[in-house]
């Protein structure tokens, strides 16, 4: 029976222990929240691939080149057909 005398907790150390276990849940549901929260997000930091661009062919270069005036319609057409016919032209 001693012991119930000697060690009584005084209404000081009850709402200690209330305001610590309150506490101690409201951490524990805020961290299971935050888990719960990260484990859903969309990953916004994989990088997606961008298409490299296509380098352009023979024609549009000699097509931009007769657009702006560095040749002559002759000269384009000249070109243009050996573009197209290829080395078996030049004999």
């Amino acid at each position: 029976m001693m012991f119930w005398y000697d060690h009584d907790v005084s209404g000081w150390g009850w709402f200690g222990m209330s305001v610590g276990m309150v506490l101690f849940w409201a951490l524990v549901i805020t961290a299971l929240v935050l888990v719960f929260r990260a484990a859903n997000r969309p990953h916004d930091h994989t990088p997606t691939p961008t298409p490299t661009p296509t380098p352009p062919t023979p024609e549009q270069i000699l097509g931009e080149r007769f657009a702006r005036g560095e040749i002559n319609e002759e000269e384009y057409q000249r070109r243009l057909n050996a573009l197209r016919l290829g080395p078996l032209a030049k004999s």
